[in-house]
């Protein structure tokens, strides 16, 4: 079951993603800001996630928190930088654009972090392979 559910997942989050974007962007003209309609998507991604963890029972451990190396707490950055960023480009250059450059964006890292086995799983010729 998990070598199904999983890609099907992952693909649909990737289905998402301009929705995310488009929804996103109609709030930031909504509001005027697109910086503060991200502020906005956050919060209530946020709120979604308290009540997923209370729906769902999960806990957490918190005690090596402290010994975490600065980089991991880029994590956050990056995604606000995302969202501002999808908010300001997709009015601007159109869903397709934004989004074949995100993909490709998103292809070229994703290669290099298997490359470099920085996720932990190590570079294949599948994973070329899904590359091309």
């Amino acid at each position: 079951m998990n070598k199904i559910i999983w890609p099907i997942l992952a693909f649909l989050s990737g289905v998402l993603l301009p929705v995310q974007a488009a929804l996103n962007t109609r709030l930031g003209k909504t509001i005027e800001s697109p910086v503060h309609a991200a502020l906005v998507s956050f919060f209530v991604g946020l709120a979604a996630l308290i009540g997923y963890i209370a729906f769902t029972g999960q806990t957490v451990n918190l005690t090596n928190v402290k010994s975490l190396p600065l980089p991991v707490w880029l994590g956050g950055v990056i995604g606000a930088f995302y969202i501002a960023i999808t908010i300001y480009a997709l009015p601007r250059i159109g869903p397709a654009y934004t989004f074949g450059l995100i993909v490709a964006g998103q292809m070229l890292m994703s290669v290099a972090l298997d490359y470099f086995t920085m996720t932990g799983t190590p570079f294949s010729v599948w994973k070329a392979v899904a590359f091309v």
